[in-house]
């Protein structure tokens, strides 16, 4: 049996492949969809998993009682991938008054007479909060990258066809999502993206367990089918989408996913370690504070019970 040392090792090996540099090229195809060691299964990669949220929910503490910075978790992926589970099987050990978890879907007439990045605005953590975006302003790089006609709905100044949204129009985006999360982490937002990476024999596999499964029908839509028609198209957008917008302050991780268990144990070794390296610690009280609490504490035992 594997040692703790070896495991950990493993773990972490990964994530180094995982984590995608500033300036490197991205190709997909270079990233693993898969689990491919020798030393974990899913029962062992579980039991791992379960101790780690007891170490997330101590460091989660610490970030609420510290209040200068916030965490936010973006995922992306194509559909099936596991976005869901993975806030489920991660996120389950935390405390829920500390964590928010946004799941952007179409757009609104309301949210679309603003710009693009107001509705995630409304929903970034507070400080001392964890949030989570299940599928994120992204998406104004994706879906609507692989249908254009899609931003004719944002009424936007000079595209008034689709021929409009020029390569130009792309790298506005991408410099505009750039600068977005840059002033976010100036202020005290640790920023944390993950594309969960599927593969298209996965997806399928899950899609026809949705068909299949009376407790899974409600999780299938006849577009997931029409979507997965473009999987090249948005596997190109994915791969200029990372490519343009990892930053050191912001870095992208193409997590292999079609082991559910290996890509949430990945995700969450990589939040544990974020908050390792920021090592937040709870405040230490004043002489003041200190004073007050004796005080308090010597009222509270002259009570007769």
């Amino acid at each position: 049996m594997a040692s703790a040392e070896d495991i950990l090792n493993e773990i972490d090996n990964e994530v180094k492949n995982c984590m995608v540099k500033e300036g490197s090229k991205v190709r997909l195809k270079d990233f693993s969809t898969k689990y491919e060691g020798d030393i974990l299964d899913k029962e062992l990669a579980q039991d791992v998993l379960e101790r780690g949220r007891e170490r997330l929910a101590e460091f989660q503490d610490k970030l609420y009682a510290h209040d200068q910075y916030n965490v936010l978790i973006v995922l992306q992926a194509m559909d099936a991938a596991g976005k869901d589970g993975v806030i489920k099987h991660i996120m389950s050990g935390l405390n829920p008054s500390g964590v928010r978890v946004a799941s952007f879907k179409a757009p609104t007439k309301t949210e679309l007479d603003h710009d693009y990045f107001w509705r995630h605005y409304l929903a970034l953590p507070a400080r001392g909060e964890i949030g989570i975006f299940n599928r994120s302003h992204y998406e104004n790089v994706l879906i609507t990258r692989v249908h254009p006609e899609y931003l004719l709905n944002e009424n936007l100044p000079g595209i008034e066809k689709v021929e409009d949204a020029d390569e130009k129009f792309w790298k506005d985006r991408f410099r505009q999502i750039n600068r977005f999360e840059k002033n976010l982490s100036e202020n005290g937002t640790i920023i944390l993206k993950f594309f969960l990476n599927v593969s298209k024999k996965e997806q399928k596999k899950r899609f026809l367990e949705r068909i299949d499964d009376k407790k899974k029908n409600w999780k299938f839509s006849a577009a997931d089918v029409k979507e997965r028609l473009y999987w090249d198209e948005y596997q190109k957008a994915f791969e200029e989408m990372i490519e343009e917008t990892t930053k050191d302050h912001a870095p992208w991780f193409v997590i292999p996913s079609d082991n559910k268990w290996w890509g949430r144990l990945l995700i969450a070794m990589i939040i544990y370690r974020m908050f390792e390296k920021m090592n937040f610690s709870y405040p230490e009280a004043t002489p003041e504070q200190l004073a007050a609490l004796q005080k308090a504490k010597e009222q509270l035992l002259s009570e007769e019970d």
